[in-house]
């Protein structure tokens, strides 16, 4: 998939990122994987920093095998 700064623009705000503190174990997977930056680790878990750049792809969600990512359409 190809995302143009269109396709960017257009999604922007439209999905919301939670992590559960209680489930992340900080491993870092989900931030490795996220094709915007959107989460970085803070305090040895992952935090949605940039949530407005979130594209929905859910792979964050994927990779997280503690299922501590929750990514919703708004």
């Amino acid at each position: 998939m190809v995302v143009t700064k269109f396709d960017t623009e257009k999604r922007k705000d439209m999905f919301k990122v939670e992590v559960d503190p209680d489930k992340c174990v900080g491993d870092e997977e989900c931030i490795e994987v996220c094709p915007v930056d959107v989460l970085q680790l803070n305090n040895g878990k992952a935090s949605p920093v940039r949530p407005d750049d979130c594209l929905g792809c859910e792979s964050c969600v994927q990779v997280c095998e503690f299922l501590a990512i929750k990514v919703t359409e708004v």
